[in-house]
């Protein structure tokens, strides 16, 4: 008789930032627990995020309601389940509800830290926060090989963010773009990816508009967003405002530059090693002070000059120099080094 298999319910955030930040414990939990079976619980914007999870069972979509209606539906949904482990990512009472085996409940913590050391703590994994991570089948690998096809390294950008306020000028990207991919520049005959949501149309126009359609990859509202991640691992260079897309271009392991201005950085920064924050002259604490709820429908992002995302962008290529790239400096040292010890 086989096994009961361990399931896991795992409900994450409503945001894609959220739900990228904390998509780590989801590796480590497919790693650490072999054959586990996965439902994940999430908004219409999250849960295809988790589409080629190993061993998933079941994505369900979880639409707010009046009264808290939505955590019932949920509840009738799972109940019938002997889960082995509930982890909630939004604090609710679903845990407690289902009496898994093991529960992980977001707490709010007296400590504000970044939000990934926040959901490793979850685990009791902050000592070692696992990194954002999402899995992608062949497929969706094979459709992200195939848009990105071409010559020449792409330039990802995300201009467009789920507020007016975090959203650094569309005029500047076009100027950064030009000038990091144009004669001369560090990333010269290179392509530009747009990524935006459907949303987000007439947000990145101009950008798209700043190059010919033949140095343009259209990623607006166009694909999955397993498409668009395995995508951006194609990317030699990210930037893009604080938004979900900023995340999942981090969480990819691109060279990521992030833009901020009314949020936090110390919380949201992009992470990884290959991950920068960028802001103008202000502090987060000097905007808030001035616009206190965060909610002003004028942009924050002003007094970042298109001068210092360019130097900043610059700076990123010269500290992650690909590795395909010193590899074929070796080869070709050792193809040299050969000929040279040939007989005449």
């Amino acid at each position: 008789m086989a096994p009961r298999p361990f399931l896991i319910l795992f409900v994450t955030g409503s945001r894609i930032g959220d739900a990228v930040l904390s998509s780590g414990l989801v590796r480590t939990l497919v790693d650490e627990i072999p054959g586990a079976r996965f439902t994940v619980v999430g908004s219409a914007l999250t849960v295809p995020l988790f589409a080629d999870t190993p061993g998933l069972d079941r994505l369900i979509v979880m639409d707010k309601e009046k009264r808290s209606g939505h955590w019932f539906g949920l509840w009738r949904q799972v109940r019938g389940k002997r889960w082995g482990l509930v982890v909630d990512l939004r604090g609710s009472a679903i845990a407690a509800a289902l009496r898994p085996k093991r529960r992980a409940v977001h707490r709010k913590s007296a400590t504000p830290a970044h939000k990934v050391i926040e959901a490793a703590r979850l685990l009791k994994l902050e000592a070692d926060p696992p990194a954002p991570f999402l899995f992608t089948s062949p497929e969706t690998e094979a459709r992200a090989a195939a848009i990105t096809a071409g010559p020449g390294p792409i330039l990802a950008m995300a201009p467009a963010a789920n507020w007016v306020g975090k959203t650094w000028p569309v005029e500047r990207f076009a100027q950064v773009a030009r000038r990091l991919i144009g004669p001369g520049g560090p990333m010269a005959g290179g392509r530009l990816m747009v990524v935006g949501g459907p949303g987000d149309t007439a947000a990145c126009d101009p950008l798209r508009a700043s190059v010919g359609k033949d140095r343009c990859i259209d990623l607006v509202g166009r694909e999955s967003l397993t498409v668009v991640y395995a995508a951006l691992k194609r990317a030699r260079l990210f930037i893009g405002n604080d938004s979900g897309l900023m995340h999942m271009a981090a969480a990819a392991g691109t060279p990521t530059l992030g833009l901020f201005g009314p949020s936090d950085e110390d919380l949201y920064a992009p992470w990884g090693p290959k991950a920068r924050a960028l802001r103008g002259t202000r502090t987060f604490e000097e905007i808030k002070a001035l616009d206190p709820t965060l909610s002003q429908a004028i942009t924050h992002m002003m007094d970042l000059s298109a001068d210092s995302v360019y130097g900043a962008a610059v700076a990123l290529l010269d500290d992650t120099e690909p590795e395909i790239e010193v590899a074929t400096a070796i080869e070709i040292q050792s193809d040299t080094e050969a000929d040279e010890s040939l007989p005449e």
